[in-house]
């Protein structure tokens, strides 16, 4: 006990510094996170959602729907809710807020009366309108940008405040922790050989983990402290190996990859300028198949849909074409537009021969599985079939992969309205 007082009181000594110095930097960062970070991130909301309602108006033009301008009056909603996070922050900054709010008004009043008239973009009068747009634009994201330079500056001069306050917090605690080691060497003989082999033991597992081997387990039954940090220890490395797994982005049924894989193959593909055939492929009634058969016996049948869908395309396409999974019974094909008649027709006739084999022989026979729909009655699902929405560039323009993906949903609902494995291509132009 006479070997650990010193310490004791060293370690109030380096709390208090620590506390004082630590509540400090804490205010500092509660007014960076609180306002700082607040302004600058929903000023990129803002500046992203300006451009969102642009980018709907003019598909407006386009398509004439009004789900298009539902979408341009969330965004404005969402502009609205980033100026008022804005006028929450808790410091009082003299940002410019009501003079974008009225600008912003303003320009939602331009944009919206003006879509009859850019019906003609070569009349004089579109050609005003756009140019009173794009003026009014270009003027709310100045004054957006300049309020997020501001906050940037005053959050860079409170980082370097917090950098100066951890320097001398820093020099203060090695003088101090210098004391602690020449006081602590007493203390260090009572460590026993059990506790030092323990501490050898997580030392050479952490060790194994950094190196990505998180099986590795550390060998204590230690029945202290040091046991319920071995096992703490363990349960972590399970964690983060459970992680590591989510985080790659591949499919551990099918081993193919996964969405983000996916968006960046198009984005880049969009990018280059070359022709594209976007092939979404979408097993009909598996959940029925999957709810009378098990998870067991669906996930066999996903993973021989993939088998089918990579013997496609190795046999009727180019090293080029690409394959994913994005989920559940819904893969993609990344091919030419001049491909993916064949590898679709492939596909689909694959599909049509192999999957009976899934299916019991009474219910080959009938044609049909009889299950209870949740109102306890008796309904009839046809055997599983495909269905392939194909959307291509060739006749329309599209600048990114979410315009792809509507599509292809919007094709692949209207080809489930066939009976049996169909593929619908779009045929839309600009």
């Amino acid at each position: 006990m006479l070997g650990f007082i010193p310490l004791v009181v060293l370690i109030v000594l380096i709390s208090t510094f620590a506390l004082i110095n630590l509540n400090r930097l804490n205010k500092i960062s509660n007014s960076i996170l609180n306002t700082d970070v607040v302004v600058i991130a929903a000023s990129e909301k803002m500046i992203d959602a300006i451009w969102s309602q642009e980018l709907y108006a003019r598909r407006y033009l386009i398509l004439k729907t009004q789900d298009l301008l539902e979408l341009f009056w969330e965004r404005d909603e969402e502009f609205k809710q980033h100026i008022a996070k804005i006028r929450a922050v808790p410091e009082d900054r003299d940002f410019p807020i009501d003079k974008i709010n009225s600008l912003h008004n303003e320009y939602n009043d331009i944009m919206i009366q003006g879509l009859a008239n850019l019906d003609n973009p070569s009349s004089l009068r579109a050609k005003k309108i756009e140019k009173e747009i794009k003026k009014k634009q270009d003027t709310i994201i100045a004054l957006i940008k300049g309020m997020a330079a501001e906050a940037l500056r005053d959050q860079n001069k409170k980082t370097g405040k917090t950098s100066a306050i951890g320097k001398i917090a820093f020099k203060a605690s090695v003088i101090l922790c210098v004391f602690g080691i020449l006081l602590s060497v007493t203390a260090a003989m009572l460590i026993t050989r059990n506790i030092s082999g323990a501490i050898k033991k997580l030392k050479l597992a952490t060790q194994m983990i950094s190196k990505g081997k998180f099986e590795f387990t550390p060998d204590i039954r230690n029945k202290d402290e040091l046991g319920d940090l071995s096992g703490a220890f363990i349960a972590m490395a399970k964690r983060l190996k459970q992680l590591e797994e989510t985080s790659l982005d591949t499919s551990p049924l099918t081993r193919l990859p996964g969405g983000v894989s996916i968006e960046k193959t198009m984005q880049e593909r969009i990018s280059s300028g070359g022709l594209i055939a976007f092939c979404l492929i979408d097993i009909d009634n598996f959940k029925s198949y999957n709810d009378h058969y098990g998870y067991a016996k669906g996930n066999e049948l996903i993973k021989a849909t993939a088998g089918i869908i990579v013997d496609a395309v190795s046999e009727f396409g180019t090293a080029d074409d690409y394959i994913g999974h994005i989920g559940g019974d819904d893969f993609v094909i990344i091919t030419k537009p001049d491909l993916y008649d064949r590898i679709c027709n492939a596909v689909i006739d694959s599909f049509d021969k192999t999957v009976p084999v899934f299916y019991d022989s009474e219910v080959r026979k009938r044609g049909y599985i009889i299950a209870e729909n949740r109102q306890g009655k008796q309904v009839t699902f046809p055997l599983a079939s495909l269905s392939i929405a194909v959307v291509t560039n060739s006749k329309q323009k599209f600048i990114n992969y979410i315009q792809f993906g509507e599509i292809a949903a919007e094709m692949k609902e209207y080809a489930k309205s066939f009976p049996g494995s169909v593929c619908k291509v779009d045929s839309r132009t600009n």
